[in-house]
């Protein structure tokens, strides 16, 4: 299995999914890989997401598939039955966060406070997902928090995009960053699955 800390060293850009029909879930996973990029967040925002993460995890085992915008325990559960191999929250409140870890997937929890990373640290996570990241202080806010808690890393996620990516990602504690523009939602529901390879292999050149 996966770590989280292997997990944000597989890409610059995890890209965040949002597949409307489980049938585009295949070709898009494939697109990604054709482009470079071996990991996907499906996010829970569509009632064929589960569908989607099935699929994708039994036909492109090429790429490391995890659930977005876990927000419920019995979410957390249903997404690691239907194949996710990491698990990402937009918050951390401990209900949640307690049902997320039980699945025994890797979890990347969200965070925006100082205060939220402390009490993340607590339980022993050091990868945290900053979100929303533009919104809540951007690369500014990274930059003073590694002064006091060197040890964690994060993946921004939140108003990024391929124009602003290159500078989270020039900062020391951040490894990759998440984002949706490599699936664009109209390449998604017109099968454009040229131009999200095309865009993935644009997203590795970002990093160094």
């Amino acid at each position: 299995m996966i770590t989280p800390t292997e997990l944000v060293e597989l890409s610059p850009v995890i890209p965040v999914a949002v597949v409307p029909e489980a049938e585009a879930a295949v070709p898009l996973a494939r697109a990604l890989v054709r482009g470079g990029v071996g990991v996907i967040e499906v996010t829970l925002r569509t009632p064929t997401a589960l569908e989607s993460l099935r699929r994708i995890a039994g036909e492109v085992p090429e790429i490391v598939v995890g659930a977005g915008t876990v927000t419920t325990p019995d979410q957390a559960a249903d997404a690691a039955r239907a194949g996710a191999q990491f698990l990402v929250t937009p918050g951390s409140p401990p209900t949640l966060l307690d049902g997320a870890l039980a699945t025994g997937l890797p979890v990347l929890p969200g965070a925006s406070t100082l205060t939220e990373i402390m009490a993340l640290l607590e339980r022993g996570l050091d990868v945290v997902k900053f979100f929303p990241a533009v919104a809540a202080g951007g690369t500014a806010f990274l930059s003073a928090v590694r002064g006091p808690l060197p040890g964690v890393r994060f993946c921004p996620t939140g108003g990024i995009t391929a124009t602003t990516a290159r500078e989270f990602l020039a900062l020391p504690n951040v490894p990759c960053v998440g984002g949706s523009w490599l699936t664009p939602g109209d390449a998604v529901r017109d099968g454009d699955w040229g131009r999200v390879t095309e865009l993935a292999a644009e997203s590795a050149l970002l990093r160094g």
